[in-house]
Formats: C-alpha cells, structure tokens, sequence
C-alpha cells in the first residue's frame, strides 16, 4: 500500500483566526474548534513561553503552572529555536502593557 504524503497546511483557519473581532468571539471560535484538554495545553504552553521570558527557572515554571519538565522543555526548545512566534506574541504583548 502507497505511504499517503502530508497534506498541505489549510489556510482557512489562520485566516478566520485573523477575522475574529472581540476577545469573546475568539473563546467561542476556540471552544468551538478545540476539547477542554487541548485548549488547557495550548494555554500552558504560552504561559510557560511567558515565564520563560520573564527568566524564571524550571521549578518555579512548574509550581506556577503545573506543567510537567517534558511540556517545559519542549516549549523551551521551541522559545529558542522555533518559527518564532512565540516570542513575537510575547514582545508584542509586552509593548502593548506599556
């Protein structure tokens, strides 16, 4: 049986991402899209990003957020060495508090 090759990265959904217009449609799209456990673990995911860039250490990550050294540290390596988008939502985030 052939191996099936990936399918390319569906647009739609970035772009209705970029289409929402209040934070209350943004929590009704993702409640919509997402389960509870999924939603949970892309919100810890950023808030161990946050805390990252604050310079906090691994077991002050872990009490704060729950998440296991496994999630810290694939978030750690994806802060460092991923796409970037983290950090760009960080930083933008960041002057908008200012």
């Amino acid at each position: 049986m052939p191996k099936t090759t990936n399918k390319e990265r569906s647009m739609a959904l970035y772009e209705s991402i970029l289409e929402l217009e209040s934070m209350e449609e943004c929590i009704a799209f993702f409640d919509d899209l997402c389960t509870v456990g999924e939603l949970r673990a892309m919100e810890q995911r950023y808030d161990v990003a946050t805390l990252l860039d604050q310079g906090l250490v691994y077991t002050e990550i872990l009490e704060k957020t729950g998440a296991s050294s496994a999630t810290i540290s694939r978030v750690n390596r994806i802060f460092s060495f991923g796409a970037g988008g983290f950090r760009k939502m960080i930083e933008r985030r960041k002057q908008k508090k200012q």
